[in-house]
């Protein structure tokens, strides 16, 4: 699970004088946005858990071809790519409540 943010641009603040109202019209093609990226990540953090659950069920079972090694590699996966995604839910919610407690 790769969690990097791939930047475009190579100079970081080349645009930082130059603010824009978003429109929602101005997005550009190609790029997905941060629900998508959001919805993507949460997908994959889905999929290792299911898959290391999937591999202990089989070493449960005894199954010859799954290693107890590689069912313990993927359950720290999955168990990492949580608690990543749950930092980052709490990290949202308090810039949320900080936003809300802005005084206008």
């Amino acid at each position: 699970m790769d969690l990097r943010i791939n930047s475009t641009t190579t100079a970081p603040l080349a645009g930082a004088g130059l603010a824009r109202r978003a429109t929602g019209t101005e997005a550009p093609v190609g790029k997905e946005g941060f629900s998508s990226a959001f919805k993507n990540a949460l997908q994959s953090v889905s999929q290792a858990q299911n898959q290391a659950a999937d591999l202990q069920r089989e070493v449960q079972l005894e199954n010859p071809s799954v290693s107890l090694e590689q069912t313990m590699v993927a359950i720290q996966k999955a168990q990492i790519g949580f608690q990543a995604t749950l930092h980052v839910r709490n990290r949202m919610v308090q810039a949320y409540s900080d936003i809300m407690n802005m005084q206008v």
